[in-house]
């Protein structure tokens, strides 16, 4: 089975980024618009309620803190995807910090750049020509944030939430 930690914007946010998810973005209907704090892994069912208690304590710890985002960008060359880029805010880049940090073991090939996938899986030319239209998008989009979710995937291939944490102290 494989888990994932994200975070869901605002209904507003994902309205955005799923206008150009739908035309650009193969798993539009398998998730909807996130920021990734921990990539996929695969563990056991059983796994999943020690996740969350780890995951809790990381919440209790942690403060709620602004989405910022102003841009659109591309991770070309080493993918063809497209996505609206968050600004690495202290409390962001320390919660993923946190995450990472008990979940050492499920590493990631890549390093942490904040962002809202709206395109991926894209040939060259297709990139090229939405990238070359969209970054000279400018948004101006703030909203706070105060919880994560831990997901599960399932069989179909879609995401669901397992259990969501709020960020400080209840």
């Amino acid at each position: 089975m494989k888990f994932g930690v994200v975070i869901f914007p605002s209904k507003n946010l994902q309205d955005f980024a799923n206008s150009y998810r739908k035309r650009y973005d193969p798993h539009y209907d398998l998730i909807p618009p996130h920021l990734t704090l921990l990539n996929a892994f695969d563990a056991t069912e059983e796994d999943a309620r020690e996740f969350a208690e780890r995951l809790q304590q990381i919440s209790r710890n942690a403060n709620p803190f602004t989405l910022k985002t102003a841009k659109i960008s591309s991770f070309h060359p080493v993918n063809n995807a497209i996505y609206l880029k968050v600004e690495p805010v202290e409390e962001l880049l320390k919660l993923h910090a946190e995450i990472k940090k008990e979940f050492s073991e499920h590493r990631s090939d890549y390093a942490f750049v904040p962002h809202i996938t709206i395109g991926q899986k894209l040939s060259n030319d297709e990139h090229s020509d939405v990238y070359g239209a969209l970054r000279m998008t400018k948004i101006n989009h703030e909203e706070a944030i105060d919880r994560f979710h831990l997901l599960y995937q399932l069989e179909n291939g879609s995401w669901t939430v397992y259990e969501t944490f709020r960020l400080g102290k209840e």
